[in-house]
């Protein structure tokens, strides 16, 4: 097999690997952020929870910043297409992300309920909006984007702001949004003491409960739309542009892949078996099992979603023709080998140290220690 195309296929397994991570680790912070003025009554409860993630939120960010990169280096097609034409919703995406941080950082700085009440919103706020854009954005990917290039290839955006917000996109953004509140209510199981601990169980059982639908509603809504299928390309694994492809729309199209190869049929059962069982164990208060689970379920997600598009990354509404695929969007052969190296050396250091931090500080955040110490969140 040419190594051009074992590299393409290579980064396509890569690139769903860092949204799984990316929902797992950064969406289980969010959740917690998303929980705290529900499940955190008084200000001390509150920072229980955010000192619970204290050690770790900053360090899982490092799975949103890998997935830009990983898009920039390997995709630049897309970077540059998604990013010219969904300013807006990247520019909330990227202010809520720049806010979060000032929040565990100031939050706690003056002792006035004022203060405090507007940073626990910006928290919510800033933890809740990301993970609806994450799936609104997954969502769009299935209905296609309004975009198509000139003979330069240069990208032209055709639909508006309040397009993104269709609603298919939001009940996507729901999913994740709801795997996210899971994630962070089990996280709260295991870190926080009660009566926030037994909160956050209930929230993590709803959230689950909500995801399981959300995911059935969402899976029978994609079997009865167009999707998108290739007719001519000059091939995969060669050097070639959005502009030599046909590419036309069938019905049901998006469940192609799992007709040609029924095996496939195992990636959203799994998704669905992650998240029922993940709720199961949340009732058993099992919260590192339901922990592991949230994660299964996010690998059945974001699987589900990468084995139905396959091989399309950024479909176009406009020109189905002119939709980026694997084939004709990713970097040289040259730069996905460099890119592959450095992720060999790096990736496991992350997991590593990212596995250490957690064994370290695990159990729970003692409220009274939390009071005490003028440098806690």
């Amino acid at each position: 097999m040419d190594l051009y195309l074992i590299l393409q296929v290579l980064w396509w397994v890569l690139l769903g690997v860092l949204f799984i991570a990316l929902g797992t680790m950064v969406g289980m912070d969010m959740g917690v952020g998303t929980l705290l003025r529900f499940i955190g009554r008084t200000d001390t409860e509150r920072r229980t929870m955010l000192n619970a993630i204290g050690p770790h939120w900053d360090g899982n960010q490092v799975w949103f910043i890998l997935g830009g990169g990983a898009i920039f280096a390997a995709y630049p097609l897309i970077y540059a297409t998604s990013f010219s034409g969904l300013y807006v919703v990247i520019l909330l995406l990227l202010w809520s992300m720049i806010v979060r941080p000032l929040g565990f950082e100031y939050r706690s700085k003056i002792a006035s309920p004022a203060w405090r009440n507007a940073w626990d919103w910006t928290l919510l706020l800033s933890g809740a909006l990301p993970m609806i854009i994450f799936g609104a954005a997954m969502g769009n990917m299935l209905m296609g984007v309004p975009f198509h290039f000139e003979w330069n290839l240069r990208s032209v955006y055709t639909g508006s702001f309040i397009f993104l917000f269709n609603p298919f996109s939001v009940l996507a953004g729901l999913l994740s949004l709801s795997l996210s509140v899971y994630m962070g209510g089990v996280m709260m199981m295991g870190r926080a003491p009660e009566p926030v601990a037994g909160r956050a169980r209930t929230a993590a059982g709803y959230a689950a409960l909500a995801a399981i639908v959300l995911f059935a509603v969402l899976g029978v809504w994609v079997s009865m739309v167009n999707g998108y299928k290739i007719v001519s390309f000059p091939g995969a694994g060669v050097p070639q542009t959005p502009l030599q492809q046909t590419v036309e729309l069938v019905p049901g199209g998006w469940l192609s892949n799992y007709k040609s190869y029924p095996i496939l049929w195992a990636v959203p059962l799994l998704g669905f078996a992650g998240l029922f069982f993940g709720w199961m164990s949340v009732r058993s208060n099992k919260h590192t099992l339901a922990w592991w689970l949230g994660a299964v379920s996010w690998i059945g997600v974001v699987g589900t979603i990468g084995v139905a598009m396959f091989p399309f990354l950024m479909p176009s509404s406009s020109n189905p023709s002119q939709s980026l695929t694997l084939w004709n969007s990713i970097s040289s052969e040259t730069t996905l080998l460099w890119m592959t190296g450095w992720t060999v050396v790096f990736v496991p250091i992350i997991f590593w140290y990212t596995s250490w931090a957690f064994y370290v500080m695990r159990g729970k955040v003692d409220p009274k220690e939390v009071e005490a110490d003028p440098h806690a969140y």
